[in-house]
């Protein structure tokens, strides 16, 4: 008998019609990816869940109720969920640093409205809208601002009146850390939004907050799950490196649980394209803003969540237009120009365009890799689509694997075994290569069948006769984003 049975025993007398169940040929075809996107930010002691808990979270309103309305986790959370409600979510919320410093802002009223209007502040991307008495005296007016700034929801700072000036409201950041450093305070974002005629607001921009919370604990309560979009809102040295380090190792060959981390730089041109010349991971991707009243965690949800949703898709299809559904674009005068934008992607910062309507777009989604391991120019893990393509390409070959050949013997290509038997040579698995080489073909992932085919091996170790070593050298499918023409016209 050459059947290779799983179950049905070799020495089965008594009479019985035994039959068992191969599901191994069952599934054909490419496998759906299951996409998680992991969200790493701080909570607040209001929240329900404890930090360093790994939590399943479904909606916007689970967000405020697990991490405390106003927290940075509750926010990114929201536009996670405003931009792709299909895709798991796990968020590890992290807390302050104990040693942390809180950043503070304020504005100050001077002067009185000569008629009744609308004080329009919009705060850390919330619109915020005073009512101004006519006649109202500034320290009134101070009073009307904390009172609105109570009534807002989800704003990321507390108001409280100055103590000695009547006129001024102190805000305070819900976190410690230098993020609170992002948040924008400014009037009149709106065209057409003026401030009553008679009163002047002076803005203090928030400044002050240092020292992020540690990321290394929020890894070790990870285990070996698989995330394959991260969202996090850290761009200081030691918070990138702890995340690049860890998704290093993720992306190794004995954990295979490789993901992609998203996140988000508040910062001048210049600002954005010096931290990129710092980072070389093809595991990172930083998008570079200036001048948006969205705070950071904001975009680096969004972001993370529009890429999730493309990747498990296609991941090879470019990402260029996706909309960032919820975040509040720069003014025309403070978004990067089309050359701004181009030399950011050779410093290895993603970027963003705004349409007509408003609506903030993905452009080129990137990684922060440059040079290789001797610091040679390398564009081998530019594009989040080239990360992402690979990622699933190595899954569905090690799941159809494991489906097909989880305890098959290992022979010499030429050996007469009999018809059934669960056997596969290095031949075999060439095959099966090719086979699977057309299914990522049709998905529109890989080209050039003829240079896989001539390319690929397989072969018996030398060393070892229990294992198959094989070589697969797939040529991935290119996105169009450049369409050069040249028209030559005649007079």
């Amino acid at each position: 008998m050459t059947i290779s049975f799983n179950q049905i025993p070799g020495n089965a007398r008594e009479p019985f019609v035994y039959i068992e169940f191969d599901p191994s040929k069952a599934v054909e075809g490419a496998s759906l990816m299951p996409y998680k996107i992991l969200v790493l930010a701080q909570r607040l002691a209001t929240g329900a869940v404890a930090a360093l808990t790994r939590t399943r979270v479904t909606s916007a309103k689970q967000g405020e109720f697990y991490f405390g309305a106003g927290s940075m986790m509750a926010q990114a959370l929201a536009k996670i969920f405003a931009n792709n409600e299909f895709t798991e979510v796990i968020a590890v919320a992290l807390d302050d640093l104990n040693a942390g410093v809180t950043a503070t802002g304020a504005f100050k009223f001077t002067g009185s409205p000569t008629a009744a209007g609308i004080v329009e502040l919009m705060a850390g991307g919330r619109k915020v809208r005073i009512g101004a008495a006519q006649s109202a005296t500034a320290a009134a007016m101070a009073t009307a601002a904390v009172a609105a700034i109570a009534a807002t929801p989800d704003l990321p700072f507390t108001a409280a009146v100055d103590g000695v000036d009547t006129a001024k409201i102190n805000l305070t950041a819900r976190h410690k850390g230098t993020l609170g450093n992002s948040i924008d305070l400014r009037l009149n974002y709106y065209d057409g939004e003026v401030l009553p005629a008679g009163l002047t607001v002076q803005l203090t921009a928030f400044s002050g907050g240092t020292g992020n919370p540690d990321l290394l604990p929020a890894f070790a309560v990870l285990g070996d799950e698989h995330y394959q979009v991260i969202a996090h809102p850290y761009t200081d040295p030691a918070s990138l490196m702890a995340i690049e380090t860890e998704l290093a190792d993720r992306f190794g060959p004995t954990r295979q649980i490789d993901g992609v981390a998203f996140t988000m730089l508040s910062g001048t041109h210049s600002a954005c394209g010096t931290l990129g010349d710092t980072r070389n991971s093809p595991h990172s991707s930083i998008l570079g803003v200036y001048g948006s009243p969205s705070p950071p965690w904001e975009w680096a949800g969004a972001y993370a969540a529009r890429v999730a949703q493309r990747g498990q898709i296609d991941p090879a299809r470019p990402y260029r237009g996706l909309p960032l559904n919820g975040i509040l674009p720069p003014k025309q005068e403070d978004q990067f120009t089309l050359a701004e934008r181009n030399l950011l992607t050779f410093d290895g910062i993603s970027t963003y365009t705004v349409d007509d309507g408003g609506i903030v777009r993905i452009s080129l989604p990137i990684t922060t890799y440059k040079t290789n391991q001797v610091g040679a120019d390398d564009t081998s893990y530019l594009h989040v689509r080239t990360m992402l393509t690979n990622c699933y390409l190595r899954w569905d070959w090690r799941n159809l694997m494991l489906r097909k050949f989880v305890d098959f013997k290992l022979a010499k290509d030429g050996t007469a075994y009999g018809a059934g038997q669960a056997i596969v040579t290095p031949n075999v698995a060439l095959a099966e290569s090719y086979m699977w080489f057309r299914r990522m073909e049709e998905l529109g992932l890989v080209e050039d069948f003829e240079q896989f085919k001539r390319d690929a091996q397989a072969e018996i170790d030398a060393q070892n006769p229990n294992r198959l070593n094989m070589y697969m050298p797939p040529n991935l499918v290119n996105g169009l984003d450049v369409l050069a023409v040249q028209i030559g016209f005649r007079n």
